[in-house]
């Protein structure tokens, strides 16, 4: 055997002929002339100056990240359930607003917390209300319950 006998498994690859030269003819993927045809060109994107005019949003929270963590808690105080309710009733943040004290939020009952303005003589039995410690005091006293 000798070697101008010996064939190729692979045939040579040809590469494409274009005009003039470059890797797919005319301009090579570059478009026109100018600054946008030479090598290291660079342009400044339009969108990024209209990002830095725009104001940032400061401060913890004003984007919508800790209001959704901490719901508002609507107060009622010990004085207006004196008035409104009578002895030996039970409060939740439903029967408030039946009652008219409060109104729905958003589609929801509000989240309470009741607090110690006021005096209290009669006995209320309170469900799914934040109490703050004095009022809870003055409720208990009054021979109610917190739960």
């Amino acid at each position: 055997m000798k070697i101008n006998n010996l064939k190729r498994v692979t045939k040579n690859r040809k590469t494409a002929i274009v005009g003039r030269g470059g890797k797919r003819g005319k301009t090579s993927g570059r478009g026109g002339k100018g600054q946008t045809a030479r090598a290291g060109h660079k342009i400044r994107p339009e969108w990024r100056d209209i990002i830095k005019k725009i104001p940032k949003l400061r401060g913890e929270g004003k984007s919508g990240s800790l209001n959704s963590r901490n719901e508002k808690l609507w107060p009622v105080n010990i004085g207006q359930l004196e008035t409104v309710f009578s002895n030996g009733d039970s409060i939740s943040p439903s029967i408030l607003v039946k009652k008219g004290i409060l109104e729905i939020r958003l589609g929801k009952n509000p989240k309470v917390k009741i607090l110690a303005l006021g005096d209290l003589t009669k006995k209320l039995n309170i469900k799914g209300c934040k109490v703050s410690g004095e009022a809870k005091t003055k409720i208990e006293k009054a021979g109610g319950t917190v739960k």
